[in-house]
């Protein structure tokens, strides 16, 4: 074929998928990814240098579903179609049941393409499923072979091991090990992998042994701008507005818009928490929420509860009543008028979430002329470097982020370059012409073998997952090293981190630590600490995974276990030398006090008086001066051990670097243990007496790094 016709073949095995009608949300296989490569389809066929598109998917014959999903052709559109191949029983089922049946698939597909006057210039497989098929196809035709993932299956074990699920029983159900090892041999294959963020590609393709850095490419999914555009002037007669009367004094005062669900990696809290401490932001602008839809807070799951009683909450502490609003019921078409509105306004949005992978809300606010604040973690990095239309904040600083809004709303001037610049960022990097063209670009490249990929010589691992951890407690181990160290501290510190980077497909990376999410979350980032893989906070009593900081709801549900935070607080609420730390040292399951040991009762007369009470709980003094009271279910050392179970890792195989008594616990029994110097490590000098625990005389990151080569942990885990 020529230069200027290409023909492109895509692959999306799975899901319901038709030209009209998307059933968009009806089941976890009928989501974005339907919509995504119908719309590519779609838009390529714009451009004269598309000369035919076929979209390959699964044919289903199933009453319980349309007839629509049973043509074996469906137009979608000038030299595009649907052509649907048999895969397997006729009935519809979940893509996690395809597995046995895509050979029959792959087999069916080469019949059909050798039927074809000519074959695809290239192949452009979506999601596991797909990539597996596509791999087979274009080895046999040897035609090049582009991917993009959708979703990956190591990071989807991660959050279905969060939601409570055993691993082997997302083994039994998701096929993971199948889905996974088609991902492997799919970027084995693959001429290029197209992601949407860089940030994709550092933290979720990189857990991969077949990864190379030159094989990727980010190309952001388009934007639908007949639905997303600058305002025409009458959106303060759209029924939102009505909606916001409710709220605002003001009703016509530049908007803060803040769009997401109620989930508390969206920080919500947070962005009240900067607008009700700067009297400046309240006097410029009201403060919009949106956080989905509810009829009753208490009807929701906890975690969106939880959220939305935190909001409600900030709003009364901070007294913000006339100036904030937070609609309960929002539709699409509410959506696209709000946008416009704040437009309207010279108002500003802002995503404020601890992290971002991409940033869609962004997109759309800059299609409708709508300035931006953004975190600077994740998506939202590329798109303002791309679009140049706002700025980017540390999302656990309330003065940064008051400061970056009131830089939007104070200067008309710099908000109509940030609002024009955004539009033409959007209309060049994020709509379908110009994915379209940055696509075709690549896809030249690869027809043209202009662009090669020099393939590295890579292997697989002995596992597919973990077969070990090492686990640090934060403030004595890492931190230490950075406030008031030695000058060669931080170079230890970082040598450490350069051993876990070369190790990280093979060790799980965790801090454990008494700190809270967002006191960690700050340090990290202050010190350049990368995160790690999970993170054990507020003294085990929390789990998070990275990179999207997804909290372990069946830790949370595990140690509820005769929890009775109320009753706690009434019992010492009298006792001498004891008083609560701060609000922002506490948590749901956390109880901190500030503990006077001259006059404050004993450990031992405190956990009587608890046990008095019918409390049944854990109770942990550190650093000589501070008492936790956590559930009798919660501690690093249980949460150590959870992780050890949901990681599929034997505690033999899990090093703990301690450095004070706050850590004890996670350091008996089976795991590897070693006690760094500082100046706490008194602390757990009897555990040397009960337990063959190493005391390195080494500071903070050399000793962790003095007790591996004691332990030889790594030629432990992988022998030669």
């Amino acid at each position: 074929m020529s230069y200027s016709s290409k023909y492109i073949l895509l692959i999306s095995v799975h899901g319901l998928i038709r030209g009209e009608n998307l059933e968009l949300g009806r089941d976890a296989d009928t989501g974005g990814q339907t919509k995504y490569v119908l719309e590519l389809a779609r838009a390529l066929v714009k451009n004269p240098q598309v000369a035919r598109v076929d979209l390959l998917t699964r044919l289903i014959k199933d009453p319980k579903v349309d007839a629509d999903y049973a043509q074996p052709r469906e137009l979608i559109g000038d030299r595009a179609q649907i052509v649907r191949i048999e895969c397997g029983p006729e009935e519809y089922i979940a893509k996690e049941m395809l597995w046995d049946y895509l050979d029959n698939f792959a087999d069916h597909a080469l019949d059909y393409l050798k039927e074809q006057p000519e074959l695809p210039d290239v192949i452009h497989s979506h999601y596991a499923d797909a990539g597996y098929v596509g791999t087979r196809l274009s080895h046999q035709l040897g035609i090049p072979l582009v991917h993009t993932g959708h979703s990956l299956g190591r990071s989807k074990r991660t959050r279905l091991l969060l939601s409570g699920i055993k691993a082997d029983e997302i083994e039994s159900r998701y096929n993971m090990a199948r889905r996974i090892n088609a991902e492997e041999e799919t970027l084995g294959s693959a001429a290029r992998v197209i992601t949407s963020t860089h940030q994709e590609i550092a933290e979720q393709y990189a857990q991969y042994d077949y990864y190379q850095p030159d094989q990727m490419l980010v190309i952001p999914p388009g934007t639908d701008l007949e639905k997303f555009y600058p305002p025409k002037g009458n959106e303060w007669e759209t029924p939102i507005v009505q909606e916001l009367q409710r709220f605002l004094r003001h009703p016509r005062k530049p908007i803060i818009l803040a769009l997401s669900r109620p989930d508390p990696r969206k920080n919500i809290h947070k962005l009240i928490a900067a607008y009700g401490q700067s009297p400046q932001l309240q006097a410029q602008a009201n403060l919009v929420i949106v956080a989905g839809n509810r009829d009753d807070i208490t009807d929701l799951d906890q975690g969106p509860r939880e959220v939305l009683t935190d909001l409600l909450l900030t709003i009364d502490r901070y007294d913000l009543y006339g100036k904030v609003a937070y609609p309960k019921q929002n539709q699409a078409e509410d959506v696209y008028a709000l946008f416009r509105l704040t437009a309207l306004s010279q108002g500003v949005f802002i995503n404020p979430a601890l992290t971002e992978p991409f940033g869609l809300t962004l997109i759309e606010a800059a299609a409708c002329g709508v300035p931006i604040v953004a975190t600077e973690d994740g998506g939202p990095v590329d798109i303002i470097k791309n679009c140049q239309n706002g700025y980017l904040i540390n999302p656990l600083d309330e003065v940064d982020i008051a400061d970056k809004l009131l830089k939007v709303l104070n200067d008309k001037q710099q908000w109509q370059f940030l609002s024009e610049s955004g539009l033409e960022g959007v209309k060049r990097h994020y709509s379908w012409p110009s994915h379209v063209e940055s696509y075709l670009e690549a896809i030249n490249a690869l027809t043209q073998q202009t662009s090669v990929l020099k393939r590295s010589d890579l292997k697989r691992r002995r596992t597919l997952y973990y077969n070990g951890a090492l686990v640090t407690s934060l403030d004595q181990n890492l931190l230490g090293a950075l406030q008031g160290g030695l000058p060669g501290d931080r170079q230890t510190l970082d040598e450490l981190l350069e051993v876990l980077y070369q190790h990280r497909k093979n060790v799980g990376f965790c801090i454990a630590t008494g700190r809270r999410l967002d006191s960690v979350l700050k340090i990290l980032r202050e010190y350049r600490i990368p995160q790690p893989d999970m993170l054990i906070t507020s003294m085990g009593t929390e789990i998070y995974s990275s990179p999207d900081l997804i909290p372990d709801q069946s830790w949370r549900n595990h140690i509820d276990y005769l929890w009775n935070r109320n009753a706690i607080v009434r019992i010492l609420g009298e006792l001498p030398g004891l008083a609560l730390q701060p609000k922002e040292e506490l948590s749901a399951y956390k109880i901190s006090y500030f503990y006077d040991a001259a006059i404050a009762p004993n450990l031992e007369e405190i956990r009587q008086l608890l046990h008095k009470g019918e409390q049944t709980v854990n109770t942990i003094i550190s650093f000589g001066q501070f008492l936790d009271i956590l559930p009798i279910r919660a501690s690093k050392g249980y949460a150590v051990r959870w992780l050890s179970q949901q990681w599929n890792i034997p505690l033999e195989h899990v090093f703990t670097a301690g450095g004070s008594g706050a850590d004890e616990d996670m350091m008996r029994g089976n795991t590897l243990s070693v006690v760094v110097a500082n100046r706490h490590h008194e602390e757990l000098s009897n555990l040397g007496e009960i337990e063959p625990i190493y005391f390195s005389e080494k500071r903070y990151a050399a000793g962790i790094l003095d007790g591996l080569a004691h332990y030889r942990f790594f030629e432990l885990l992988d022998p030669v």
